[in-house]
């Protein structure tokens, strides 16, 4: 999730594309077949119109990448503005890996050939396998999955040569006018349906800390070709499989006929109906190679392809399994979950963050192990992550997005906030996983923030002025933040983040004046302010520390919002950070609420940030 700074930089697009195709070119070995199942010999324009989608959210993460070229994952985006919304779309995705590593574990025994009732207790023998390799901190575990992804994009090719005879076939057979898809609530069900196409393409976003500068270019280079070739090929595959025998006789979708018609359960279709549905990709290489080889080729080709994608999806369950590490840690790092999810064994590995993502893909797989049952919860997180990634920069007017890039944006969010929205109304299991992980999650926060209130930062033995006389030279060409708020929480957050940004934070106290206090000679001093000090002293301590340059501003006045605007544009802020107000609405309304009206007249170009602190303790 977070990338460290001061790593080295020597990802190339070369390295980064197998890693990204690794990652998002795994969905086709299941996507196609849920296609087909779904949509029958429609299928094809479905795959057609989410080719569409995949390239609007490719074009959307080449600006994601560019703004944060320290890694930009949905948490680091949504954080900026928010660090609730930061850590529901973290969850969000860690629902993504924990499904991810429990369906990529399930379809690699698929691929394999694997008999049914070995598939579950092997799957979950395979998350305490890479929970075993990844203890000792194995560092070959990423090259293995370089090399497999690798292996996996030149079989992919030549299957798809192979598929070449079977195309015209295959465009012939396309017929929108499916039973069952007549409706255009039907044909919108179908289309989300197939939304796991989009899965993976959020790595991307945290490869940016290891790319090679530029970043805006490298990740171009690594995103586009991933992009054409998992379209190409996933149209390629679609369009053969749509003439492959026994499917081309298939006149109505297979999941209409048995669990619309019959109310059958997804587990007990036919054989031939979960052969192609879960292996797609091996039926259509195995009938392809027998058509133009004959059969002894089409099964040697069959267990090629099986074993090579097979093993391509168990390196997926690693990568799950790994990103659930990163998630976990993150979390803990910025103290929202527990801060054990941090610590290290003796390889370097956050050992409880480990035997979490083990344990939690297990579970699943003892309650749903059905591709069809998995798929469902699978694009409830990855949807939701993508949609919360984009719509948080296309909010954040601090980024560099110029204006028809945001219009895109918000475009691409309102169409994935819709699928999200679709998943939620019509897949209750799903629904009831995320919100169950989700919960979860949030539930350990509040109980964190409420049991552990923030300890004041002791006063300095020199006093809090002698922190406030330290002027620091503002350096050029920094990023800058004003910060509005009070509390060691909000000041660390404020910190932190110019910390990341390796911008320059200004704080600012405003200090309210009534009209009928102002005399001469009489207007408070920061001197015979003990409140102000300990608020703005806290700020520097806290910058020193993290090695933060802070220039502290106090200001006496009568309009709090207009000081507070004010300052912000003189200073040439892109952020500023307020705490929420704390006083009752009938208070806001009578006398004004102070970030609705900073709000209101924030010019473009800045960002607002709210947020409310912890409590702190009483000072002893």
């Amino acid at each position: 999730m977070l990338v460290a700074q001061n790593r080295p930089r020597n990802l190339d697009w070369r390295h980064a594309g197998p890693l990204l195709f690794g990652d998002w070119g795994t969905s086709r070995l299941y996507v196609l077949g849920l296609a087909f199942y779904y949509t029958a010999h429609a299928s094809v324009a479905y795959l057609a119109i989410m080719s569409l989608i995949m390239a609007a959210v490719a074009w959307a993460y080449t600006i994601i990448c560019r703004s944060f070229p320290e890694g930009g994952g949905v948490y680091t985006a949504a954080r900026q503005l928010s660090p609730l919304l930061s850590v529901v779309g973290a969850t969000l995705l860690l629902c993504d890996f924990i499904v991810t590593a429990a369906l990529s574990a399930v379809e690699g025994f698929h691929y394999f050939h694997t008999s049914e009732p070995a598939v579950v207790w092997l799957a979950i023998g395979t998350m305490f396998l890479m929970g075993v390799i990844n203890w000792f901190g194995a560092r070959s575990a990423g090259r293995f999955a370089l090399v497999i992804a690798v292996i996996a994009i030149v079989t992919s090719f030549v299957v798809g040569l192979l598929c070449i005879p079977y195309l015209p076939a295959g465009l012939k057979s396309i017929h929108m006018g499916q039973e069952g898809l007549e409706s255009p609530w039907a044909k919108w069900q179908s289309l989300v349906h197939l939304v796991l196409a989009l899965s993976g393409v959020e790595a991307v976003a945290n490869m940016t800390g290891m790319m090679k500068e530029p970043v805006a270019k490298t990740s171009k280079k690594t995103i586009w070709p991933v992009l054409i070739e998992v379209i190409l090929l996933n149209l390629i595959f679609g369009i053969a499989l749509n003439a492959m025998p026994g499917v081309r006789e298939i006149q109505r979708p297979d999941y209409v006929t048995h669990e619309v018609i019959a109310g059958v359960s997804s587990e007990v279709v036919p054989e031939f109906v979960k052969e192609y549905r879960d292996t797609a990709v091996r039926v259509v290489a195995t009938h392809a190679a027998e058509g133009m080889f004959g059969p002894a080729f089409g099964k040697t080709m069959g267990w090629i392809s099986g074993i090579v994608f097979g093993l391509l999806l168990l390196s997926a369950v690693n990568t799950a399994v790994m990103a659930m590490v990163s998630v976990l840690y993150s979390l803990g790092q910025d103290k929202e979950l527990p801060r054990p999810l941090t610590r290290l064994n003796y390889s370097g590995v956050p050992w409880i963050g480990l035997v979490i993502a083990v344990l939690l893909p297990s579970a699943v797989l003892l309650f749903a192990s059905d591709v069809k049952t998995l798929s469902d919860m699978y694009a409830i997180g990855v949807v939701g992550a993508i949609a919360i990634n984009v719509c948080s920069c296309a909010w954040n007017k601090a980024l560099p997005v110029s204006a028809w890039e945001r219009r895109g944006l918000w475009a691409l969010g309102a169409v994935m906030t819709a699928i999200e929205l679709t998943i939620i109304v019509e897949k209750p299991k799903a629904t009831m996983f995320a919100a169950g992980v989700v919960g979860t999650v949030l539930v350990v926060r509040a109980a964190m923030r409420a049991l552990q209130p923030v300890t004041p930062v002791p006063e300095p033995e020199m006093g809090w002025m002698a922190e406030l006389k330290e002027m620091p030279r503002i350096a050029p060409g920094k990023p800058r933040i004003m910060f509005a708020a009070r509390g060691r929480d909000n000041s660390e957050y404020a910190v932190d983040m110019a910390r990341k940004r390796d911008g320059v934070l200004f704080c600012i106290f405003v200090r309210v004046l009534r009209v009928m206090d102002i005399q001469p000679g009489q207007t408070p001093r920061i001197e015979d302010d003990p409140q102000a000090q300990k608020a703005l002293g806290t700020v520097m301590v806290l910058a020193k520390q993290a090695g933060v340059q802070c220039y502290p501003i106090y200001v006496t006045s009568t309009e709090i919002a207009d000081e507070i605007l004010d300052y912000t544009v003189t200073f040439g802020c892109d952020t500023l950070i307020m705490g929420k107000s704390r006083r009752s609405i009938f208070a806001r309304a009578v006398e004004g609420d102070v970030v609705a009206m900073v709000a209101k007249h924030l010019p473009e170009g800045v960002a607002l940030l709210t947020r409310a602190g912890k409590r702190e303790a009483e000072s002893v």
